[in-house]
């Protein structure tokens, strides 16, 4: 008797595991997918380590995001149209990897970095000045790569900072961007017009991101289509500086359940 018990409560453990697996695959599939932040491309919107869910729905569904491939290839299913200043993900058009970064340019947009200022159809958008954002000049996540920093070549375990400024684009949308350097090849940009269907997508950590200031043939992300978009960056669930989840002491409380703007 005690046998046939313990062989239904482990049948029954199994059954729990196999439902919570299915229902999360569900949902994961459905309506939202976990992202982890492996660079610092988006600081200080992002930083490395950082942990979100992306909003499937937020664009509706194309053929990249689309729930068991049953949506059309040309056309997207259901949500809205995206909008200037969202943090989306989105697909590399040529390699396919998955990327993080702000959508700055609409079809039909003109964009262009002049002296390192933005200018969308031929107007400045808007920079404040926003003090200094700091960090510790150490091994970042589970990748290890060392912040790029504006006050020079710092030794580990010093302050690394970088100029912060808060940017406003066109429609009112306010997030702060990094500066580390003055004349970087992102800083002095052709005029790019965005075509109908696609996307133009910058970091803001603007001196340290490879985004649709460069050609996918040197390396860069270019023009996003529609389809590629897989959803928006809404809130930060979780965060940690260290390279591992699990190393607890290196929490970032503060950045639980963050909104990101």
């Amino acid at each position: 008797m005690a046998a046939n018990e313990t062989s239904e409560g482990i049948m029954e453990t199994v059954k729990t595991v196999v439902y919570a697996l299915l229902i999360a695959g569900i949902f994961r599939t459905l309506f939202f997918q976990p992202f982890w932040i492996p660079s610092g491309s988006m600081k200080d919107t992002l930083l490395v380590g950082d942990f979100l869910f992306v909003n499937k729905m937020a664009y509706g569904y194309s053929q990249y995001s689309c729930p068991f491939g049953l949506c059309p290839i040309s056309d997207r299913l259901f949500g809205s149209v995206p909008e200037r200043g969202d943090v989306v993900v989105f697909r590399h058009p040529v390699t396919g990897q998955d990327y993080i970064k702000r959508l700055v340019g609409l079809p039909g947009d003109k964009v262009q970095m002049r002296n390192g200022v933005l200018f969308l159809n031929d107007q400045a958008q808007q920079q404040e000045a926003a003090g200094v954002f700091q960090e510790i000049y150490e091994r970042q996540g589970s990748v290890g790569g060392l912040p790029a920093c504006a006050n020079g070549a710092v030794g580990v375990g010093s302050v690394c900072e970088k100029p912060r400024a808060i940017e406003t684009l066109e429609g009112g949308t306010e997030h702060n961007i990094l500066n580390i350097r003055n004349g970087l090849a992102g800083d002095n940009t052709p005029a790019y017009n965005v075509p109908e269907g696609h996307f133009f997508f910058m970091g803001d950590n603007r001196d340290n991101s490879i985004d649709s200031r460069f050609p996918p043939a040197g390396g860069g992300v270019g023009f996003v289509p529609f389809a590629n978009l897989l959803g928006r960056a809404d809130r930060v669930i979780f965060s940690s500086a260290g390279s591992r989840m699990l190393y607890f002491w290196t929490w970032r409380g503060d950045r639980f359940f963050k909104a990101i703007d």
